[in-house]
């Protein structure tokens, strides 16, 4: 494309020089016709040899007395002088004659009562030197498109070599390789690529990590009620159990088994929420009433667990156009996080206020808390339980994220912070009506 470029360049620039060179010759033929008519006028010495060095430059000097007479040492100058005009001519004209194959510019002037004068110079002189010119500006055009296709080839190898080894690491990420990075080199742009490679490589070998972890964790929730269920009714086949004990492992297999319908009706929604059937009854909603139904299950179940539970809600409603249900989900959630990491004697607080145009629900407890720097990560799938198996009693994993991703369906916000009662405090704001 740039060779395209310069050759219509090379031509365009050769047809302008060859129209300047004769313009130029023209104008410079004129000057000597104003110089020589000038001084003829006069009848000044020094004539012959302002002819001979006009002579000497290729411009036939003619000269036309009032008697009509034509003096010139060139048949053909004085042929062509008087094509043009010069025993008319009442001012300065210029003429270009065509004689066969070649043009001769010719410069006529009047000189007063001495008769008039004509310069006749051959327009060839002047497209020789144009050729000349053009044939120069044709070898540097040359030249300059070797240059120019050598530097090109030279540096798209260089700016290439960085993109190739870049697009080898992303074709290896595509067959499972996360340990490779591409060489952040080059030009800016390309080096912007390169690091938006490592940075993607990076981000997946992390998500792979945790997806992992969250796998892990899962099984061995799914695990724990399996082997009870398993276990007991074994021993319900083989006779083991008998007489009294029977409803006490009948019981102990439907706990068991709702333990499991509770996790996989988690696992279910969670892939569901991005998907856009996932349902939504939205209505008006009184928010005081869902949290006055809510403390009466839970402030049943923290009295069982030793943990104090309180609530803090205004008389009056609180409406919010919401789903009921989902929305008892993510209360539920709340609370059953807050109570499995909250120890006997400390408190477990769900509020609710009204806060300009939002209704804010909150839950708070006094357990361990979180670090600050995991408030903005409590949400992701998995990374709590990973982080914490070990040192506090932790869940499946699933429960933050179901609730964040319920929220989000509904429109609303979910954040995590400290609590005044020394843990961590969810909240939750929606729309008030």
């Amino acid at each position: 494309m740039a060779g395209l470029v310069a050759l219509i360049g090379g031509v365009i620039s050769a047809r302008l020089v060859l129209v300047t060179a004769r313009e130029v010759t023209q104008q410079t033929l004129s000057d000597q016709a104003d110089v020589f008519a000038s001084q003829f006028a006069d009848n000044r010495i020094g004539l012959r040899r302002m002819v001979e060095v006009l002579n000497g430059q290729g411009v036939a000097v003619v000269q036309a007395r009032p008697n009509g007479v034509v003096v010139s040492g060139d048949a053909t100058a004085e042929k062509v002088a008087r094509q043009a005009g010069l025993l008319d001519v009442t001012g300065p004209e210029h003429k270009a004659v065509e004689v066969g194959e070649r043009t001769l510019l010719v410069e006529l002037r009047p000189a007063d009562a001495r008769g008039a004068i004509a310069l006749v110079r051959e327009a060839e002189t002047s497209k020789a030197a144009g050729r000349k010119l053009v044939r120069n500006i044709a070898f540097a055009l040359a030249v300059g498109l070797l240059v120019a296709a050598g530097a090109g080839l030279v540096l798209a190898r260089l700016l290439s070599r960085p993109l190739t080894r870049t697009a080898a690491v992303a074709y290896s990420m595509t067959h499972g390789r996360r340990d490779l990075r591409a060489p952040v080199q080059g030009p800016r742009e390309v080096a912007d690529v390169a690091e938006a490679v490592n940075s993607l490589s990076d981000a997946l070998q992390r998500s792979e990590a945790r997806q992992r972890e969250f796998l892990l964790s899962v099984s061995h929730e799914l695990r724990t009620p399996l082997t009870a269920v398993k276990g007991f009714a074994e021993s319900l086949a083989d006779g083991v159990v008998t007489g009294d004990q029977v409803t006490s492992a009948g019981r102990t297999i439907e706990q068991e088994a709702d333990r499991l319908d509770r996790l996989v009706s988690d696992l279910l929604d969670l892939a569901r929420l991005g998907a856009d059937d996932f349902r939504l009854d939205l209505v008006p909603v009184d928010l005081t009433a869902l949290v006055a139904e809510s403390a009466q299950v839970w402030s049943a179940r923290c009295a069982a667990a030793g943990v104090r539970f309180s609530i803090e809600s205004p008389t009056g409603p609180v409406m919010a156009t919401t789903d009921p249900r989902r929305l008892r989900q993510v209360v539920d959630g709340l609370a059953e996080n807050a109570l499995r990491v909250t120890p006997a004697g400390r408190p477990i607080v769900l509020s609710l206020a009204a806060d300009a145009n939002q209704a804010v629900l909150q839950v708070r407890d006094g357990g361990p808390g979180l670090a600050p720097e995991e408030y903005d990560l409590a949400f992701e799938r998995g990374l709590l339980n990973a982080r914490y198996a070990t040192t506090r009693p932790v869940g499946t994993g699933i429960g933050l994220a179901l609730v964040h991703g319920l929220v989000t369906r509904m429109g609303g916000t979910i954040t995590a912070g400290p609590a005044a009662e020394g843990g961590a405090a969810f909240t939750v704001r929606l729309a008030a009506r």
